[in-house]
């Protein structure tokens, strides 16, 4: 399997956005890739701010009009597509993350588990969690899903080595905070602390993180990596830019 980790810029503009993962995700299948993962909250950013009036409106139907547009690549380009996205269902908003494949369909859903993608006084009626790790089976063998904060939950971790996935996706949303100050940080401390996470669940992950340049929501810095089962680092793409890790597995 040759997949594409790709980083792309969000736009305050949706539409602008979406089309932008629309011509990474062609440029990707040029470059030869079977999977093409984005990151976390990639049409949007990670920009809830735990009011539903603001937030609400951020979600898509899953499926519906978004999906459906990725749905046409995957089928023209007979490619799998991995993406985190807010999804609304209702009045009740999730953390999501799908893979959909060659077909057009949605071969997996994955509800993040771990709360800290809302604020701790988020009404829990609107803001909600999913309850189960999942596993589908491809060409490439099988593979699961856990969303940024679910890496460092030791519960879930458990479920997905009990799950023996032969490899898992990642899309994550992390930015510079008091515990990763600059990018000399993250490459000299942080991301190894990632990778030790890997470890612990001993399956080849695939991560790709969010960059914009908004530094009102958070200096969210990008970069992707491929880190094996035994939380060596593959292979990775420079933080703070827009691109792609393409990778041989």
């Amino acid at each position: 399997m040759r997949a594409a980790l790709v980083v792309h810029r969000i736009s305050e503009d949706q539409q602008t956005t979406l089309n932008n993962i629309v011509q990474m995700t062609h440029e990707s299948a040029d470059a030869g890739a079977d999977l093409v993962l984005f990151c976390e909250a990639a049409l949007t950013g990670f920009i809830t701010i735990d009011c539903p009036g603001h937030d609400l409106p951020l979600g898509r139907h899953i499926p519906g009009p978004t999906t459906n547009v990725l749905a046409s690549v995957t089928r023209d380009r007979g490619i799998w597509v991995a993406i985190g996205l807010y999804e609304r269902e209702h009045d009740r908003l999730y953390d999501s993350a799908l893979l959909l494949s060659p077909d057009g369909t949605i071969a997996l859903k994955y509800r993040r588990i771990d709360p800290h993608w809302h604020g701790r006084a988020a009404d829990p009626s609107v803001y909600r969690q999913g309850s189960a790790v999942g596993k589908v089976a491809t060409p490439f063998g099988t593979g699961a899903f856990l969303i940024c904060g679910d890496l460092f939950d030791d519960n879930l971790i458990r479920q997905v080595r009990e799950l023996r996935p032969d490899w898992l996706l990642y899309p994550f949303a992390r930015c510079f905070d008091s515990e990763v100050a600059d990018s000399e940080q993250w490459h000299r401390e942080e991301r190894y602390v990632y990778a030790e996470r890997v470890s612990r669940i001993g399956v080849t992950t695939l991560m790709t993180n969010l960059l914009n340049d908004d530094c009102g929501f958070g200096c969210y810095f990008g970069g992707s990596m491929v880190v094996s089962g035994k939380g060596e680092l593959v292979d990775h793409l420079p933080i703070g830019k827009a691109g792609r890790l393409l990778i041989d597995l």
